[in-house]
């Protein structure tokens, strides 16, 4: 999946020729997942239609504050789209287009869009090569760049005046690839392993029934899809669960029992940067399973019980560089009982929620929490969505860690 699925690009195209390249560019963003909303210039439109552009993009394409064909005018409002983009592309950018940009003239829809916008911009120039060339067009680029801009070079090639050289705007797949790869570059988890531990485990007690718990696996997938998107390579250990994820830079290993993912995690434990167990491992399993299923009878059924292997402990105790993070659901004197596991197993950090709180725990699609760190730092979050509370715990995961 690619690092731009789920984002908000918006897209502005100016004057020239190369305009025409847009409908392929905005199709590979939709393809890798994007959401894209389009902004032209009125000279844009000679090239391309905004009816193609707004068929391809599934949304409506803007070019002015007012549309002058609808009666009962209302504006639009240029700094909701700066505001709601996640990256901002000028493709293509003509030398009109770029001078005003490096000097803040604001004559048109999409200009008015580019000083709003909070994100990070790119821009594509596509120009004639003694245009590209020009010294004005130079200074224009290298300002821009001094805002911590982004250029996508221009390519080599046959120009619209039929001169072959420097200026023909980047080819559309070429520019998603190069958004693709600088924002890889920029993520704070690029070249890291993450290893998390998932759902329930499952301790047979005869081919049909088994001991279980009510763990989804819905926290633990949240989280390694947070940690792809800040770059990670992710190895998913899961109990049985029926929680997908669609990033092929998340390998999941599917175990059944505590003594699977034991292996499992030690399997790979040396080699990750950052390792969270989320699982609801069984703490007992029977001590014996039977082959055939047992009967129901009337006289009572005792099954004796022995402890399973402690994975999280076992962490703690091999644990070389790993920043190391521990759950605790816990139902009373839950901080102290969070503070003592810290401790016990020789953890960085441990997330404490409570099933005293409404909404938190098993099968919810919240989350409340508390995070500890080693040196009993304290801090409490709101309610929020698994989703949401994986950023939280992220964020502090790289606020203390070192990861080199």
């Amino acid at each position: 999946m690619s690092i731009l699925s789920g984002k908000k690009v918006l897209l502005g195209i100016s004057g020239g020729i190369a305009a025409y390249k847009t409908a392929t560019l905005v199709r590979c963003f939709v393809k890798a997942g994007a959401e894209v909303r389009v902004v032209m210039t009125p000279a844009s439109k000679d090239f391309i239609t905004p009816l193609t552009l707004s068929t391809l993009s599934k949304n409506p394409v803007y070019s002015s504050f007012f549309d002058n064909d609808n009666q009962n005018k209302v504006w639009n409002n240029h700094v909701d789209l700066g505001l709601w983009a996640d990256l901002m592309l000028v493709a293509p950018a003509t030398a009109n287009t770029l001078s005003k940009m490096a000097n803040g003239i604001s004559d048109n829809f999409l200009l008015a869009c580019y000083l709003s916008a909070k994100c990070p911009i790119y821009f594509a120039p596509a120009m004639d090569l003694d245009m590209y060339k020009h010294t004005s067009t130079k200074k224009s680029i290298a300002k821009l760049q001094s805002f911590s801009n982004n250029m996508i070079p221009a390519e080599s090639g046959e120009l619209a005046s039929g001169l072959v050289g420097e200026g023909r705007m980047a080819e559309p797949e070429n520019i998603v690839a190069f958004i693709e790869n600088d924002i890889l570059s920029k993520l704070p988890l690029k070249n890291k392993t993450v290893l998390l531990t998932a759902g329930p485990t499952y301790e047979s007690i005869d081919p049909v029934r088994f001991i279980g718990n009510r763990s989804t696996g819905k926290m633990g997938y949240a989280l390694a899809n947070t940690a792809a998107s800040l770059g990670a390579k992710v190895i998913l250990i899961s109990g049985p669960s029926f929680e997908k994820v669609n990033n092929s830079s998340i390998d999941i290993i599917k175990v059944e029992s505590a003594d699977e993912m034991y292996n499992a995690v030690h399997q790979y434990y040396d080699d990750v940067n950052i390792a969270i167990a989320t699982a609801a491992v069984s703490d007992y399993k029977p001590e014996s399973v039977v082959d055939r299923k047992i009967k129901k009878k009337d006289a009572k059924l005792q099954i004796d019980l022995i402890p399973t292997k402690d994975i999280l402990a076992s962490m703690g105790k091999t644990k070389k560089n790993q920043f190391l993070v521990g759950f605790a659901l816990e139902t009373n004197d839950e901080l102290v009982n969070a503070q003592s596991k810290l401790k016990r197993k020789n953890l960085d950090m441990i997330v404490l929620n409570s099933l005293q709180d409404k909404g938190a725990g098993f099968a919810t699609l919240t989350n409340k929490i508390t995070i500890i760190d080693k040196n009993n730092s304290i801090k409490e979050f709101e309610l929020k969505s698994k989703e949401a509370v994986a950023k939280d715990i992220f964020d502090s995961i790289l606020n203390k860690c070192n990861i080199k």
